[in-house]
C-alpha cells in the first residue's frame, strides 16, 4: 500500500502544491479504472455463466459487478488519501472505515449471490438436495449467519478490537449450551439430515415402526408432523424420526400403492371363475388403477380352502382401508350370486373305538 501511495504521489506532483486538486485527480483516475474493470469483469462473468439460465446468469453478473466496482473505488480513494500527510490517527481511522465498508459490500454480495444460485439450482429437474424447497431456506439462512459472523469478526479486527476474550467466551458459552440443549441440538441435526437426505416429503404417506401412519404435513428443524386417518395431527421429534424405520408408501416413482386383497374359497371351486370374478370386481372399482393391471395369485392350499390374493394399485395410499372394504363387499356379493363358496374353518376329529365306547356307555359304577 505504501509503495502505491509513493508512486501515486510522484505522478501527482506535476499538478503543483494543490492537495485538493491532486486528490480529485487521483479519485478521477481510480473512478476511471473502476469503470474499466467493471466492464471487463461483466464480459468475463457473462462468458463464465453462459450455460446458466439467462435471468439467473444476468442477476449473478449484476450482483458481482457492484462489489468489484465499489471495492476498486474505495481502495483507490484510500490510496489517494494515504499519499498525503494526514497523520497516523486519521489514516488508521480511514483504513478502518474503508475495511468496514468493503466487508459490508462483500457480505451483501454473498447473500445475494447465494439467493440467485439457490433459485437457479431449484429450477432444475430434479433440483439438487441443497436447493429443494424444504432445504433452500435453511441453506440461505446458514450462509447469512456464517457471513454475518465472519463480517463481525473482520470489522472488529479492522478497528483493533481484541477478539481473543470474545472468542474464548463464545467457546465456553457454546459448550454450556451444548450440554444444556442436547435433545434440541439432536433434533436440529436430525432435521437437517432429513431435509437434505429426504427419506420422505410433504404429502407422502409414511408408516413408522412404532405404528404411527399418516400423511406428512410439515417437516421442520425440530419435528415432523403427520396427519393420521383419524384427522389427528401427530408431532414427532426429528431425533425419533432419524432413528426410526420408516416405510414410505408414496415413495415409488409413480406414487402408486399396491393393495393386497386376500380371500379363501372352498376346495372344489372353479379357480378360473374365482380369478375372473375378482379381477372383474377390481376393474370395475373407480379407484383401482388400470395401469398396472390387477393380477391374481394362488398363494397356497390352506387348511380350510384355496387361498387367493389379488394385487391391484391405487393412486392414494390414504384410501387403502376404504378400497379394501369396498372390494371385499363387492366380492362377497358376487360370490353369493355366482355360487362360489367361501372357505369356512373346519376340523375333523377321529375317535378310536375304546374312546367311543367310553363315551357311549358312560362311566362304570
Amino acid at each position: 500500500m505504501q509503495e502505491l501511495s509513493d508512486w501515486l504521489a510522484l505522478w501527482l506532483s506535476f499538478l503543483g502544491p494543490a492537495p485538493i486538486l491532486q486528490i480529485l485527480a487521483a479519485v478521477a483516475g481510480f473512478l476511471l479504472l473502476a469503470v474499466v474493470v467493471d466492464v471487463v469483469a461483466g464480459l468475463l462473468l457473462r462468458h463464465a455463466f453462459r450455460q446458466w439460465p439467462a435471468q439467473s446468469g444476468e442477476a449473478l453478473v449484476r450482483a458481482a459487478r457492484q462489489p468489484v466496482f465499489f471495492s476498486i473505488l474505495l481502495l483507490g480513494l484510500l490510496i489517494a488519501l494515504s499519499a498525503f500527510e494526514l497523520g497516523d490517527g486519521i489514516e488508521h481511522r480511514l483504513d478502518a472505515i474503508v475495511d468496514t465498508l468493503l466487508i459490508l459490500i462483500w457480505i451483501v454480495f454473498g447473500v445475494r449471490a447465494t439467493g440467485v444460485i439457490l433459485a437457479a439450482l431449484g429450477r432444475r429437474q430434479p433440483p439438487p438436495a441443497l436447493a429443494q424447497p424444504t432445504t433452500a431456506t435453511l441453506m440461505r439462512n446458514t450462509v447469512v449467519v456464517l457471513l454475518g459472523l465472519a463480517g463481525i469478526y473482520g470489522i472488529l479486527l479492522a478497528w483493533d478490537v481484541n477478539v481473543t476474550g470474545l472468542v474464548a467466551s463464545a467457546g465456553i458459552l457454546g459448550l454450556a449450551l451444548s450440554f444444556a440443549a442436547q435433545d434440541t441440538l439432536g433434533n436440529l441435526i436430525a432435521g437437517i439430515s432429513i431435509l437434505t437426505d429426504k427419506p420422505y416429503g410433504i404429502g407422502d404417506y409414511i408408516v413408522l415402526d412404532s405404528g404411527e401412519r399418516g400423511a406428512v404435513t410439515h417437516i421442520g428443524l425440530r419435528s415432523t408432523r403427520l396427519l393420521t386417518r383419524d384427522d389427528v395431527e401427530v408431532s414427532i421429534p426429528n431425533g425419533v424420526m432419524g432413528k426410526a424405520k420408516i416405510v414410505n408408501e408414496s415413495g415409488s416413482p409413480q406414487r402408486k400403492y399396491r393393495l393386497r386383497v386376500p380371500i379363501s374359497v372352498a376346495y372344489g371351486s372353479d379357480i378360473d371363475k374365482v380369478m375372473a370374478l375378482m379381477l372383474a370386481a377390481a376393474n370395475a372399482h373407480r379407484q383401482v388403477c388400470a395401469e398396472p393391471e390387477p393380477r391374481m395369485r394362488l398363494r397356497q392350499f390352506g387348511s380350510s380352502g384355496l387361498e387367493f390374493e389379488m394385487l391391484c394399485w391405487i393412486e392414494d395410499p390414504a384410501n387403502r382401508g376404504l378400497v379394501l372394504h369396498e372390494l371385499n363387499c363387492s366380492l362377497y356379493r358376487v360370490f353369493g350370486q355366482e355360487g362360489v363358496v367361501l372357505a369356512i374353518p373346519q376340523q375333523e376329529i377321529h375317535l378310536r373305538d375304546a374312546a367311543v365306547r367310553s363315551i357311549v356307555e358312560g362311566p362304570r359304577g
